[in-house]
């Protein structure tokens, strides 16, 4: 029986290896993370299988858990990938990014919680935006998805699209101000 297991998972790494590495490399930056997470993969798939447990449609979970395992590195990431966005001073003379108002880690003692402070704001936040702003922000800055693509799966036009996120990205903005004001007065 254990032989048969280990048969299937052979069978199933080496047919859908390649597919769900370019699925992945589509979607993450870095080829390591995108190897670290195909290895994720299949090690839930093995552990899966192992547990007795039966999948109809191995592709079709394989896509399902990767997608999950993508999204996980993102939260992870989450932090660096709001640090393109800007944050402007109350006078509108500068601008901040993400990566100013966080702290240096070696200054300070509590940049800890600092930092987690922070993070939960940004989670927070981005709850907080309505759900087509959310959904349209979510899909195009952490899932990595184009304009053109999110317009044919959801039959909005692209212009709308791209004035959701914008509205999406203001509110962050004014979001991270009053975290950024709250946390310089201190």
């Amino acid at each position: 029986m254990a032989t048969e297991q280990d048969q299937r998972i052979q069978q199933t790494v080496q047919k859908e290896r390649k597919r769900l590495l370019q699925f992945i490399q589509k979607r993450v930056d870095n080829m390591a993370d995108a190897e670290d997470i195909l290895q994720d993969v299949f090690f839930q798939f093995t552990q899966y299988l192992r547990l007795g447990s039966q999948v109809e449609s191995i592709t079709g979970w394989l896509f399902a858990v990767t997608r999950n395992k993508i999204t996980d590195w993102f939260r992870k990431k989450k932090e660096r990938s709001f640090s393109d966005e800007q944050v402007v001073k109350e006078d509108g003379e500068d601008a901040l990014s993400l990566a100013d108002i966080l702290p240096d880690m070696q200054a300070e003692t509590d940049a800890p919680l600092i930092r987690k402070i922070i993070s939960e704001a940004i989670m927070e936040a981005v709850e907080q935006l309505p759900e087509e702003q959310r959904y349209v922000f979510i899909q195009h800055e952490i899932e990595g998805r184009s304009f053109k693509e999110l317009a044919e799966e959801t039959g909005v036009s692209v212009n709308t699209l791209l004035s959701r996120k914008r509205y999406a990205v203001l509110y962050l903005r004014e979001r991270l101000l009053s975290v950024y004001q709250e946390l310089s007065t201190k």
